[in-house]
């Protein structure tokens, strides 16, 4: 009988791992406590393969040799902990797949930064010609390329999620662009839990390996120390950039990036570009092929992303700016008095690195979410604030107190589940309000 194999999960990483189990000639059956998207609903039904949603067919479920959890569903879920009781192995998308590929990994993962970071390797892989995919946390998964066209190269952008249910997974070339406090909800409020977390991007490193990591960042230099990993160790930081120039080398190979030539701009998209240029050069591309794909990366969407400009004032779309770093580098980048808009699912926030800069560059604070009294409460007295509960009601807010020479910034520092499915719809929304503002302004 065929090894059974549960799936838990069916979004892109469930739908993804089921079918690789199902083309494996596993005895597949995913379950969802959810509804299924009908995408993916349809394309298991076309597959054959058995799925349940609305909820979880237990003694089924236990009854698995191996189960396969998407990153959403937290460890404390009741299911998951009755596997785990039962002795059941649980792992991710990315160590259930990582066995049927030929394809060697450039991994990246950091609280802020990696997916442009991600894109922008992918995209310099891919100018260069290698038979590549990007996966992971973003595009198509992992397990789902692996099971209709395995590629030489993967560029994966792996989430904390996505590590902790990695056992054997070895990363080929590892990137860590940084750890600062994010998703504390899912680690019992215990920071040293999510570092753990990232730092299993170097488990199994031996010195065939790579291990490119921001060299600035105090804790990772602490990790780094403590775990003394075998990899060869390429860090990156303020140290390679004198003027307007970041010079990187990896095994001879040497790149000066001519910060003013990137289209993305402001420090943190310095250190994304440095990242990417060693990840690539780790991979054997040449630096002519680097520096031509750096200079034409126009960023990614939901990141620091310029929607439009009405009336002199600039909004720009930054949805994916889920924790207070992200924040953080988008004020550092702001030239313009800055209308802020936060807010959403609080992830157990310390906004105080915020307040410098938001005394200095943020003009007014507009709250967006179902319940804004941290925010509130941290920034009285140092900005004006306004509440509202609604995208409508903020982008109204925002029109009205925004002059000519400001900028709009949609930089929320939370998850947007309290108002919205993921940062992604978040960002789309916003952007749709903002253009019809535009045409509205234009008709005028």
């Amino acid at each position: 009988m065929a090894k059974k194999i549960v799936i838990l999960g069916g979004g892109e990483s469930g739908y993804g791992s089921a079918v690789l189990a199902h083309t494996k000639g596993f005895d597949t059956f995913l379950s969802d406590a959810g509804t299924i998207a009908e995408k993916y609903r349809l394309a298991l039904e076309s597959e054959g393969i058995e799925y349940e949603q609305g909820g979880h067919s237990e003694e089924r479920i236990l009854c698995a040799d191996l189960v396969v959890k998407s990153p959403g569903i937290p460890d404390k879920a009741p299911i998951v902990k009755a596997l785990r009781e039962k002795g059941v192995p649980v792992v991710s998308e990315i160590e259930f797949a990582r066995p049927f590929s030929k394809g060697r990994t450039l991994c990246i993962t950091g609280s802020n930064g990696k997916t442009t970071t991600t894109t922008l390797t992918h995209r310099i892989l891919a100018e260069a010609g290698w038979d590549v995919a990007v996966g992971g946390n973003i595009g198509e998964s992992y397990a789902l390329s692996v099971a209709r066209n395995d590629k030489e190269w993967y560029v994966l952008e792996l989430s904390s999620f996505q590590l902790d249910g990695c056992v054997d997974f070895v990363a080929d070339i590892a990137v860590l662009m940084n750890i600062t406090p994010d998703h504390l909800d899912r680690y019992n409020y215990v920071f040293q839990n999510y570092v753990d977390s990232k730092m299993r991007i170097i488990r199994g490193h031996t010195s065939a390996n790579h291990f490119i990591y921001c060299g600035d960042d105090a804790t990772i230099r602490a990790e780094v120390e403590k775990l003394n990993p075998l990899s060869q160790q390429f860090p990156f930081g303020k140290a390679n950039i004198e003027g307007t120039t970041a010079t990187v080398e990896l095994e001879g190979k040497k790149i000066d990036i001519d910060l003013g030539r990137l289209r993305i701009k402001g420090l943190h998209n310095a250190y994304n570009a440095m990242a990417a240029a060693l990840a690539a050069l780790a991979a054997g591309v040449s630096t002519e092929q680097i520096e031509r794909t750096l200079y034409a990366f126009e960023g990614v969407e939901h990141r620091l992303e310029r929607v439009a400009e009405i009336g002199g004032v600039e909004w720009i779309n930054d949805s994916k700016a889920t924790n207070v770093d992200s924040v953080w580098y988008a004020l550092e980048s702001m030239t313009r008095p800055t209308v802020w808009i936060a807010g959403g699912t609080d992830k157990g926030n310390d906004y105080e690195p915020l307040k410098d800069f938001v005394g200095r560059k943020v003009k007014t604070l507009v709250c967006m979410g179902v319940n804004n009294e941290k925010l509130l409460e941290e920034f009285r007295g140092i900005v004006p604030t306004y509440n509202t509960s609604s995208l409508d009601e903020c982008v109204k807010v925002c029109a009205q107190v925004a002059t000519s020479g400001d900028a709009v910034l949609l930089s929320p520092a939370c998850a947007s589940f309290d108002l919205f499915k993921n940062y992604e719809q978040r960002g789309t929304l916003f952007k749709q309000k903002v253009l019809e503002l535009q045409d509205n302004n234009e008709n005028k």
